[in-house]
């Protein structure tokens, strides 16, 4: 069996056993200190030596993030074969839902026979969504440990429109801190820039 095959068989419970061991690695703390202490010997020259501030680096680093996952999902996602199938499900699902109003069995029982086609063509492309994700968390995750790492060394604010001067580890929203706030913030916004200039379709 192929890799291609074992990823369609598979796909989904990969990138669920894969989340559930980057949660478990931020629950040990040796090793999350670790991989920030690694990546310190990267990132610390930016905020020592050019003195970037440190919500500035968050928007490089999103920015590095927004670039990188959009490459990614562009080459490992067919956005013409998905939103085809897409609109194939659409059209299903109108003709399922006009038969049913006008109880024509005849037409119930060829669309039932359709049915489980469509369901796995959509299935198929559920789990081509996902496929980059594990390669997209592979880098983001040392990322945020090193931020994590960082921040709980630093005491730099930050100016958030509504909410005013804020330590970056200060929780904003319910206990999401500040910086995570601005680090989607500036990921999304950067990512919607990318994905126009790549011309790559939504998710």
């Amino acid at each position: 069996m192929n890799l291609g095959k074992i990823w369609d068989k598979y796909g989904m419970l990969i990138v669920m056993v894969f989340m559930l061991v980057v949660m478990w690695a931020y629950t040990v703390e040796w090793l999350r200190v670790g991989v920030g202490q690694a990546f310190d010997m990267v990132f610390a020259p930016l905020l020592e030596g050019f003195k970037i501030p440190f919500y500035i680096l968050i928007v490089i680093l999103s920015a590095f993030t927004g670039l990188y996952s959009s490459i990614l999902q562009k080459y490992t996602i067919d956005y013409n074969k998905m939103t085809e199938t897409q609109e194939r499900m659409k059209e299903f699902q109108t003709e399922y839902r006009e038969a049913q109003l006008s109880q024509d069995e005849k037409k119930i029982k060829k669309l039932e026979a359709k049915k489980d086609r469509v369901m796995k063509e959509q299935l198929a492309m559920s789990q081509q969504q996902f496929k980059p994700m594990i390669y997209i968390m592979v880098i983001t995750i040392p990322i945020f440990f090193w931020l994590l790492y960082r921040l709980a060394q630093t005491t730099s604010t930050i100016t958030l429109p509504y909410y005013g001067m804020h330590a970056l580890t200060d929780p904003i929203i319910w206990v999401i801190p500040a910086w995570i706030l601005w680090y989607m913030i500036c990921s999304i916004t950067v990512s919607q820039v990318i994905r126009k200039a790549l011309n790559i379709g939504g998710l």
